[in-house]
């Protein structure tokens, strides 16, 4: 969620200090301000710097006028950096993977739906009419005709993130009804989050400007497949800038079997950033091309790590657990300190599994409750993502959850009112 501060030109100097409130970081997804326990003058408010990081300097160009948007790191009057801003979360995994002279290096897939605007939040979502005058219909991967029917938003979208100077690597249909992919280039894993949060909301506005709405729920629709956004990463040597994943001959280093075997390890305990609202969740349990489990395998879609056909050079992980409505910096940051461990503590993977797997092997927790209990377990990531900010995630999303089971649902309405 963006947050921030509009002032005109001539009141912006990036030498200049801006301030803002640390209680944004209290609020729940619905806004609702949550106590957290063991946190000091929580409600006195301090204020917070903002640096702005002028290298993310950008236009946006869907304004009316000239407007440029920069993000901004966040500070203590002190300097420091805040332990709770997602951006310094992933910054602080970063540094440690610098400790050790490495430098990871990330790819980010971006799927999305484009819908008919939904006003009534008790009305289900639906897919957009094209330019045919027929609504979207699913289970159309890579069709170049299902592109051509929202050729007008796909061509903005274009126009928009050309303006901000973002690169598209490839843009395709997924399975869903509606629902597009871009895949980003690779590179530094802060500047492919930074991409991230500028592409969603370059991908709104051009949505908006054709009347619809793209959506990033992980889950919007019920007989569609949900929305990922899988992360191929691979690490290099900071100094010579070699893939640590393969030896010189190209066969796979133990430093690769490593990483694989502390994501197995860890990315169970920190699915709460990967998959952090109750409809993530929706998209893990609803099968299509999601996988539940962390087994790893070669070109193999129905695992949670699948290592991809590549040259030695190009050697990666894919995660593909992670849904698109998790914060990029967050989902980042805990999917490297995944690897990271693996790497320090020398962790051996599962054996590669072979064929299909779907529902076998190790399974991620049931439910956003349970993932939340595992996380809140996991003391060595939490030294590792900051103990503060845990204990702050945390909190937020056990508001969240309660507050989601409170709600009375329209199934309930209907199956429930007069048959029970």
């Amino acid at each position: 969620m963006s947050r921030g501060k509009a002032m005109p030109h001539y009141k912006f100097d990036p030498s200049q200090t801006f301030y803002l409130p640390n209680s944004l970081f209290f609020e729940t997804v619905t806004g609702e301000y949550v106590d957290v326990l063991g946190m000091d003058n929580q409600w006195t408010e301090m204020d917070m710097v903002l640096r702005p990081d002028m290298s993310t300097a950008s236009a946006a160009p869907w304004a009316n006028d000239l407007t440029l948007q920069v993000i901004c790191d966040l500070e203590t009057r002190d300097g420091e950096p805040i332990s709770i801003a997602p951006r310094n979360v992933l910054k602080r995994v970063l540094a440690l993977y610098a400790e050790r002279g490495w430098q990871p290096i990330v790819a980010p897939e971006i799927e999305f739906y484009l819908i008919k605007p939904n006003l009534d939040p008790n009305a289900p979502i639906e897919p957009p009419v094209g330019r045919t005058g027929r609504p979207g219909s699913g289970r159309r991967a890579f069709s170049m005709v299902a592109i051509d029917e929202y050729g007008p938003v796909i061509d903005t979208i274009y126009d928009y993130t050309e303006a901000q100077g973002l690169a598209i690597d490839t843009l395709i249909q997924e399975g869903g009804a509606g629902q597009l992919e871009i895949n980003l280039q690779h590179g530094d894993p802060l500047l492919l989050a930074d991409q991230v949060f500028y592409f969603k909301r370059a991908i709104r506005e051009a949505a908006l400007k054709h009347g619809v709405f793209a959506t990033f729920m992980a889950k919007p629709m019920r007989d569609e497949p949900g929305s990922a956004m899988h992360v191929h990463q691979s690490v290099v040597d900071a100094k010579t800038g070699q893939n640590i994943f393969s030896h010189p001959d190209g066969s796979p280093t133990e430093t690769f079997f490593h990483f694989i075997g502390g994501s197995q390890r860890h990315i169970t305990e920190l699915m709460p950033l990967m998959a952090p609202y109750v409809n993530s969740h929706r998209r893990l349990t609803g099968g299509q091309s999601a996988p539940t489990n962390l087994e790893w395998g070669h070109d193999n879609r129905t695992t949670g790590l699948r290592i991809p056909n590549s040259r030695p050079e190009a050697r990666r992980v894919e995660n593909r657990v992670i849904g698109i409505d998790a914060n990029p910096y967050l989902a980042l940051a805990a999917s490297l300190a995944a690897g990271l461990q693996g790497m320090i503590e020398r962790i051996t993977p599962r054996p590669v599994a072979q064929g299909e797997v779907f529902a076998n092997g190790a399974l991620l927790p049931e439910g956003p409750f349970d993932m939340l209990a595992a996380f809140n377990e996991a003391t060595r990531m939490h030294e590792i993502l900051g103990r503060d900010f845990c204990t702050l995630f945390s909190a937020i999303k056990l508001a969240e959850l309660n507050e989601f089971q409170r709600e009375i649902s329209p199934w309930e309405r209907k199956h429930l009112l007069l048959n029970v």
